[in-house]
This record gives structure tokens, C-alpha cells and sequence, in this order.
């Protein structure tokens, strides 16, 4: 079966970013990536961009990744006020053929998605054809803000922005019951499975102590049945990938996991695999 890594970071080569990596059995480099992509069936991923805004930074081996150009602290002039000339820069990443999208962090910059600001993204994603994905649900450090990140929000700008795809990372995560009621309701809104763990995992463990939470992904997730909506992805490198896709094909019924696993992400972000 093959597999594309719908949601993944690739950092530049410092110590902590090797630790994080080693912490999970990986190292912080596309070499390994590309070792351990071709023993695990893996095809392609979808950087998230955690980088500047300049298409320089946004180099990727085209066999192996696209990227998502990403507004987290860059989206902000000195944490105050939007970059001016924002629009115009996020243009420059969607015109590129490996750019396949938009990434926003709104817990991290504590603007709501319906803030005027994001207007004109959501005009050029839709223009482009290329989705907004959206960190939605618990944050990596205690300085964000959850409300800014809770399903809801999305589903605010969703409904007013039908021409515009979005994609709702983490399934937001703990908010099972907003984020199945926003995949739902919105046509124009899909969901990936990334970040639902974090570290090394003693999977048997894992599924007998934590019955009652992977009950509510599989829940919420058949109750939806919007199988042609969910993406799977990692959120590399906090996890180690073959444990994840292990964990992930306990939570998804077998038949949807060529849809879940590789042919969602190919359309949704328009991969060309």
C-alpha cells in the first residue's frame, strides 16, 4: 500500500531538532527520510512550512515532498502588525508547482481565522485551487491560545468561504465532537490524522489504557463516514513513522485505507502521484 505523509515539519539541522528525531528512532535529515520512506512504502509528504517566507528557504527534493508555505510567526511585523506585502509573498510560494497550499497557525498568533487580515489568503487559495490548512486543537507550548485553534473557528470561515478548501490538521484534537461536526457539515473542509501521538509507543499498551480515547476517534470518525475527506499524516518528527502508520490502521477500518492513506492527500493537495 502506498503512502503519502500528509502532514509533516522538516527543520533545519540543529541540535534540538536531531534530539526531537532521535527521541523517536530517526535523525533530522532527507537522506534518512528518504532510507526510511522507501522501507515503509512511503511515496511522498507534505511539508509544513515552518520557515521564512522567502521561496529560497523552500527548497524540497521534488520526488519526495510539496510544501505548504506557512504564516506562523512570520505572519506578523514584529508580532504586531500583518506583513504588509503579504499577499503578494504568499502569491509568489502558490505560483510555484511545489507549493501546494497555505498553512496558518492561529492558536500561535491569537488571530481568529475570520480576522481581515486572512481575507485575502483565502481569495488567492481559492484562486489557485490550492487548500488552507489549519492547526486546529491542543498547541505544541502553553504560550498559545486554544479558542483561536478549536474547530468552531474554522467552521466560521468555512461556511463564508465556499470556494476556498480547507484542511483541519490534527482532527482537531481533543475536540473530536466540533471537528467531526465541521468535516461534516462543510463540503469544502477536509481533516488529516496527524499529531495524535507523540513519541514512542507501545502500541498493544496503548490500545488497552487508552480504550476509552481511541473510541471516540473511531466514533466520531465512522459516525461522519467522510472517508473521502480524511488524510493521514504524522506530524514527523514527533513520532516514529512506522509506529504511526501501525496506530493509524487501528483507527481507521481496513477498507478505507487506500483512500486515507494515499489517494485523499493526492487530490486534496493535487500531488500529481
Amino acid at each position: 500500500m502506498k503512502i503519502i505523509d500528509a502532514h509533516l515539519h522538516l527543520f533545519p539541522q540543529e541540535d534540538w531538532a536531531e534530539q526531537t528525531a532521535a527521541g523517536v528512532g530517526h535523525h533530522n535529515n532527507v537522506d534518512h527520510l528518504r532510507q526510511v520512506y522507501g522501507e515503509l512504502d512511503m511515496v511522498h509528504g507534505v511539508v509544513m512550512g515552518n520557515r521564512s517566507l522567502e521561496p529560497g528557504d523552500h527548497h524540497y527534493p521534488a520526488d519526495l515532498f510539496h510544501y505548504c508555505v506557512g504564516l506562523d510567526s512570520f505572519l506578523l511585523d514584529g508580532g504586531k502588525r500583518a506583513i504588509p506585502d503579504l499577499p503578494d509573498r504568499v502569491e509568489e510560494h502558490l505560483k510555484r508547482e511545489s507549493c501546494c497550499g497555505v498553512k496558518l497557525y492561529p492558536g500561535y498568533n491569537k488571530i481568529w481565522l475570520s480576522d481581515p487580515l486572512y481575507e485575502p489568503i483565502y481569495q488567492l487559495a481559492a484562486r489557485y485551487d490550492k487548500p488552507v490548512a489549519v492547526h486546529m486543537g491542543l498547541t505544541a507550548h502553553g504560550r498559545a491560545h486554544l479558542k483561536y485553534c478549536h474547530p468552531l473557528a474554522l467552521d466560521e470561515v468555512a461556511a463564508d468561504h465556499r470556494k476556498t478548501r480547507f484542511v483541519m490538521c490534527h482532527f482537531g484534537n481533543p475536540f473530536l465532537e466540533s471537528a467531526a461536526a465541521v468535516v461534516e457539515k462543510n463540503r469544502n473542509v477536509a481533516t488529516d490524522l496527524s499529531g495524535l501521538l507523540e513519541g514512542r509507543v507501545d502500541l498493544e499498551r496503548y490500545f488497552r489504557e487508552q480504550t476509552g480515547y481511541v473510541s471516540l476517534l473511531r466514533t466520531w470518525l465512522t459516525a461522519i463516514c467522510q472517508w473521502d475527506k480524511v488524510m493521514y499524516g504524522t506530524d514527523w518528527p514527533i513520532v516514529n513513522l512506522g509506529e504511526y502508520i501501525a496506530f493509524i490502521q487501528g483507527i481507521v477500518p481496513e477498507p478505507h485505507w487506500e483512500k486515507v492513506f494515499f489517494h485523499n492527500a493526492n487530490r486534496i493537495y493535487g500531488l500529481g502521484l
